[in-house]
């Protein structure tokens, strides 16, 4: 059985930063970068990007050598992609830092509001409701974290997690001090509008799309379960049901931050559910053509 040479160069300065003898052609990329980790530990596995071309898009750690248009002699371009944290430890504190944070303000811990409303209770119900929404979404999102989401990738930028935290726990302070505010005025009109359970049908919809341990991708499809359906319409329905009940949160509290929260999310998921569209779009070729990033019919 023929061998293969792989020599990984620096993407930036083409210096040679490792030279392996002797790989098997069925090798993957992932054990290619643990045999550089080898003589490169700063750089364990999750850090590196291993590429065909300098400017070109990483490989996957399961593409395999001898698949690759590549000769027996390899030269593969490496990156940095920088201090990695993985995806569950920031979904861990950039979801748990807001159900934390806003139960400080409405149990009016001292320092908060004046020594005179220490500890004291809203006479609203739309107070109560409104934590109870609250704390019921991000004990969702922390239950889905540990035991219904599948990453396709282990690890992001460790840099995100302050990025994301600042955006969760900052937006989740300046609400809850205005909903939870001793001289807080209750809405007259409104109503409660909650899409949690259409948000979490979907985000089982797309765990059953991938075995555990594995990394393949499927065209989501409705489920027997009716909250599923909107994939008839939309890529992205998790999105869809998010924005729904932050809206209806909104609605029902009458408060400004609440609103501009909501306003900052809908454009990031809108962002996210456009390049998961076009992934779509341009991996699949029996795409449904009918659906839309996040809203259907328009966005």
């Amino acid at each position: 059985m023929k061998h293969y040479e792989v020599e990984i160069l620096d993407a930036k300065t083409r210096e040679k930063l490792c030279f392996l003898d002797k790989v098997e052609p069925h090798a993957t990329i992932a054990e290619i970068k643990n045999l550089f980790t080898k003589t490169h530990p700063q750089w364990y596995p999750a850090r590196q990007s291993l590429r065909l071309d300098p400017k070109g898009k990483s490989l996957k750690d399961e593409d395999v050598l001898q698949k690759l248009p590549v000769g027996t002699t390899a030269t593969l371009y490496f990156r940095d992609l920088g201090a990695q944290i993985s995806w569950v430890t920031v979904f861990l504190t950039e979801y748990a830092g807001p159900l934390f944070i806003y139960l400080l303000f409405y149990f009016r811990v001292p320092f908060i509001y004046g020594h005179k409303y220490d500890f004291t209770s809203s006479r609203h119900t739309v107070v109560h409701l409104a934590c109870i929404c609250h704390s019921f979404h991000y004990i969702k999102r922390l239950l889905e974290t540990l035991f219904v989401h599948r990453f396709s990738h282990g690890t992001m930028p460790l840099r995100n997690i302050f990025k994301n935290c600042t955006y969760y726990w900052g937006f989740a302070a300046w609400m809850a001090y205005y909903i939870n505010h001793p001289l807080y005025t209750p809405p007259t009109y409104g109503a409660q509008q909650i899409c949690q359970l259409g948000n979490f049908s979907i985000h089982m919809a797309l765990r059953d799309l991938r075995p555990a341990g594995s990394k393949t991708r499927k065209i989501p499809y409705p489920t027997k379960n009716p909250f599923t359906w909107l994939f008839l319409l939309v890529s992205c329905p998790n999105y869809t049901y998010e924005v729904g009940s932050w809206i209806g949160f909104a609605i029902m509290t009458q408060c400004l931050p609440v609103a501009l929260f909501s306003l900052v999310g809908f454009t990031q998921m809108t962002i996210w559910a456009k390049g998961k569209h076009r992934s779509y779009l341009k991996e699949f070729r029996d795409y449904p053509p009918l659906r839309m990033p996040i809203i259907p019919f328009l966005l």
